[in-house]
């Protein structure tokens, strides 16, 4: 039996850092690239040595796939490709593509700028690493070699994020990367086909989470905020550039418009402006209302919502300010974090997941005070809610997609692992399915049944597609194709056997079955010729029943033909014959007549 490998270098048994090796008929391919949101040292890209100890990895790798421009999942790409050595072709879509490196050197920008860090990827080193991009396009099939074909689905969660199909000979892998079940105010949901592929490999950020109604979580937020503002505080909403950020601002701008609301909010990055061009670029990516609307109004042309200023962080009075990046672990939203949380007027709301080591986890564990690294010390005062906007799939989602896509072996990725543990026994039990749950180098190898693909003819399929409506309904009735294997220049060919002798060049031998049936009929022969065709025209009204000149009746290769008893010319024997090809239907003629004498 052919195996798949599966080793996650990130991502397994954690969240963050994506990048996993699967290897399947002879074919190896990199499942993103991320980075790791907690770390600052080595740890945060994934161990490249594993795929060779030192030097360039690309005669180790066929291609390297990246779901989305979130830095969890590519954002060691340039560090891979650049500085540890990768010239083959990396596949993303095309929001990815535009996207992602402004992401990436926003990120490098913190990085060595800010905090003066070594070993990091250069401007230029983006840009070479985005000229290897080979951009791909929604259900499309894409032929990365002769053997090695991908298909992008449409996933949800930010702009332009996909899911893979990806495919070696007769096996075939799913990676969701991250995705949502639930369409937003500015994306549709998840959908791939019942592709029934090997093995499922989803990600399971919220595998024990079950959300409540989007529309009670909106009303809370909208709330929380409004009550915050209305008695003089600060609002603190860290976000990622895009995505979540949209939606928020979306939800924010509608209640503003609906309630008159004068409080100023602001959008703290330049980095908004760039990403609501692309969301005007890709507005096919969006959901449906937003694309009716567009004509008449951007949603993303935000009245209400205003640039921000970092003079603005000590301005008095009521304001509500997005700020990146969403886990408070750098930039902007922590510079404000620190500034307003002695403030218990103040509030700080996290939309979304956030990775051990980050300080919007320690916040949201609970701790008054946040140590940071120049032995600063930050009191915790303003209030700290947490409200799930994340654009993953919940427990749900996940059962749902399993559900649709109906895989043989579902591999859980991009989560923890006592929450991967309780869903595995869920899959387990509702879906009987083996599922693993690897830790980061650690191999998962999944064996696949060998599958021979046959090709049958047309011709074939035809015949009986045919023969099964000419009979009566039955549902337990089992469909049948009788034919000939015909194995040419490495293809194996189903062929009816006038076809496949005609090919093979010899002459067919036919052996024919006769059944007797008696009954009693005080007419002439001929009179119970009559009568037989009648009944056959009657019962048989998807066929040809023909009487012959001999006075035979024929259907296909069964003839009936009629004997009289010299004796007693009431007695009359019926001989029904037929060739093995037309064995259902002389078998059905066979119990006909039967049941009539």
């Amino acid at each position: 039996m052919p195996d798949i490998k599966i080793t996650p270098l990130g991502a397994g048994q954690d969240v963050g850092r994506s990048c996993l090796l699967l290897s399947m008929g002879g074919k190896n391919i990199m499942l993103d690239c991320g980075m790791h949101m907690g770390y600052n040292d080595e740890r945060r890209f994934p161990d490249f040595s594993y795929i060779v100890p030192e030097g360039p990895i690309t005669s180790h790798i066929d291609c390297v796939i990246i779901s989305h421009f979130h830095l969890d999942h590519c954002g060691a790409l340039p560090y891979m490709s650049e500085i540890v050595g990768y010239t083959g072709p990396i596949y993303m879509t095309h929001p990815t593509k535009a996207i992602a490196p402004i992401l990436l050197e926003d990120m490098r920008k913190v990085a060595v700028e800010r905090k003066g860090e070594s070993n990091f990827f250069t401007t230029q080193m983006i840009k070479d690493c985005m000229k290897k991009v080979i951009p791909v396009t929604l259900h499309q099939s894409m032929m990365v070699d002769t053997d090695l074909e991908i298909k992008a689905y449409y996933a949800g969660h930010v702009l332009g994020a996909a899911m893979f199909w990806i495919k070696v000979g007769s096996q075939s892998v799913v990676y969701t990367g991250d995705y949502n079940m639930t369409p937003d105010r500015h994306l549709g949901a998840a959908w791939i086909d019942k592709c029934r592929p090997d093995l499922l490999i989803s990600e399971s950020t919220y595998a024990t989470t079950i959300r409540d109604s989007k529309r009670c979580r909106e009303r809370d937020f909208l709330k929380k905020v409004h009550e915050c503002v209305a008695k003089g505080g600060k609002v603190l909403i860290p976000v990622f550039a895009l995505g979540r950020a949209q939606e928020l601002c979306i939800l924010l701008e509608t209640y503003w418009e609906r309630m008159n609301l004068k409080y100023p909010i602001y959008f703290a990055l330049g980095l908004t402006e760039k990403a609501n061009t692309y969301y005007k670029m890709f507005i096919t990516w969006t959901n449906q209302k937003i694309r009716k609307t567009f004509v008449h109004r951007n949603m993303f042309d935000f009245k209400h919502i205003k640039p921000f200023d970092k003079a603005y962080i000590d301005n008095p009075g009521a304001m509500v300010v997005f700020a990146t990046p969403g886990m408070l672990h750098a930039g902007l939203s922590l510079q404000i974090f620190k500034k307003w949380a002695p403030n218990e007027n103040n509030m700080v709301i996290m939309p979304g997941y956030c990775v051990q080591g980050t300080v919007g986890n320690k916040i949201l564990s609970g701790a008054k005070k946040v140590e940071f690294e120049n032995r600063q010390v930050v009191e915790v005062k303003m209030a700290v809610e947490y409200m799930s906007f994340s654009a993953h799939a919940d427990a749900k989602g996940i059962m749902q997609l399993i559900q649709n896509c109906e895989p043989k072996n579902v591999m859980l990725v991009h989560g923890e692992a006592e929450k991967m543990k309780f869903l595995r026994a869920k899959i387990r039990d509702e879906f009987n399915l083996e599922t693993y749950m690897p830790a980061n180098g650690e191999t998962c190898v999944i064996s696949t049944p060998v599958k021979i693909p046959v090709d049958a003819s047309v011709s074939l399929l035809k015949a009986e597609a045919r023969s099964y409506n000419a009979q009566p309904p039955d549902p337990k009735r089992r469909r049948l194709i009788h034919g000939v294997l015909v194995m040419k220049d490495n293809r194996i060919m189903l062929q009816n056997l006038t076809d496949a002798l005609k090919e093979i060049g010899i002459n067919r031998h036919v052996m024919r079955f006769t059944s007797k049936v008696k009954m009693d009929d005080p007419g002439s022969k001929l009179r119970t010729i009559e009568k037989l065709k009648l009944l056959l025209d009657d019962k048989l009204t998807g066929w040809t029943v023909t009487l012959q000149e001999n006075g035979t009746i024929a259907v296909e290769s069964v003839e009936i033909n009629v004997e009289e008893d010299e004796k007693d010319p009431k007695q009359k024997t019926v001989l029904i014959t037929w060739t093995n090809q037309d064995e259902d239907i002389g078998a059905y003629i066979l119990n006909v007549l039967q049941n009539m004498c």
